[in-house]
């Protein structure tokens, strides 16, 4: 029943609502948001909160060491800022008018960005012993958003990478035969 309803609702979003109804913003986004495209949008919605989620989680320690006087650790602010690049990045691919898969370069680069910070953080803390420090509890937990925000950002990769070379040597109107162009 339920997925019933979700493939009708699909379908009613792919199809529109009324036939010859004038082209609005509306009707625009509705006439191109596939299941492709929707499933896009909900990933790069995810890595736009998972990336705001690993600012918090490691802007914290940056403040408390400023706060006490102690230096910034490298490690901390790569992965805020990471997380603050890939968060942009994310907004600008969910905007209609930026075609993400061509830019599919900048997608390998989070995830290349957040492979590095999973590895640094992941041999610092996924084999530590807690012993109640609620502190390396916290980097534990971290170290998995960072594989979910690398995993997210290797899915938007691989199906940009096909996209493009799908669609590299598309017909278009120079060719005279655009019913085919992406």
């Amino acid at each position: 029943m339920a997925i019933q309803l979700l493939i009708m609702a699909l379908n009613f979003l792919r199809k529109g609502s009324v036939r010859g109804e004038k082209a609005t913003a509306g009707t625009s986004i509705r006439a191109s948001l596939t299941p492709t495209s929707a499933f896009l949008l909900v990933m790069r919605f995810f890595q736009f909160i998972f990336g705001i989620v690993v600012i918090g989680l490691y802007a914290q320690d940056l403040v408390r060491a400023t706060n006490a006087g102690v230096g910034r650790d490298p490690k901390w602010m790569y992965a805020t800022i990471i997380g603050a690049i890939a968060s942009i990045w994310a907004l600008l691919c969910m905007t209609p008018w930026f075609k993400a898969w061509f830019f599919f370069a900048g997608d390998f680069l989070a995830f290349l960005f957040y492979l590095i910070a999973f590895g640094i953080f992941g041999k610092m803390y996924i084999n530590e012993d807690p012993e109640g420090n609620k502190g390396i509890t916290r980097m534990k937990h971290a170290v998995w958003i960072l594989l979910v925000n690398m995993l997210l950002w290797f899915v938007t990769t691989c199906y940009g990478a096909f996209v493009f070379w799908k669609y590299r040597k598309a017909r278009t109107t120079h060719t005279g035969r655009a019913g085919v162009h992406a």
